[in-house]
């Protein structure tokens, strides 16, 4: 029973976190996504944990399910709000966003 996860990183607007990003599912590496690029993923149907990182920069955990031919997309940037951008130096963990979109 096979899914796809798709992944894409880009910024609307000016992004300063433009690195490759690392992908992270279920705690395991499996990828890297380059600024402007999207990735398409074989994943087991089924409940899946999704984060991207940048060294010690990353997103928070994305929990979603994947049904059987299903195609699950996501958005990762590190384009943030300013009060979001400025406590990102002290958590590291709200560096990165990823928000899930529409295949």
């Amino acid at each position: 029973m096979v899914a796809t996860l798709k992944l894409t990183h880009k910024a609307i607007g000016a992004e300063v976190r433009r690195g490759d990003y690392e992908v992270l599912l279920d705690g395991r590496p499996v990828a890297v996504v380059g600024m402007n690029e999207t990735i398409e993923l074989p994943i087991e149907s089924g409940r899946h944990e999704l984060r991207v990182r940048d060294g010690r920069k990353s997103s928070a955990n994305e929990t979603f399910d994947a049904a059987e031919g299903e195609v699950v997309a996501f958005r990762c940037t590190g384009k943030r709000l300013l009060p979001i951008f400025l406590a990102s130096f002290v958590a590291p963990r709200l560096a990165l966003k990823l928000k899930r979109t529409h295949g």
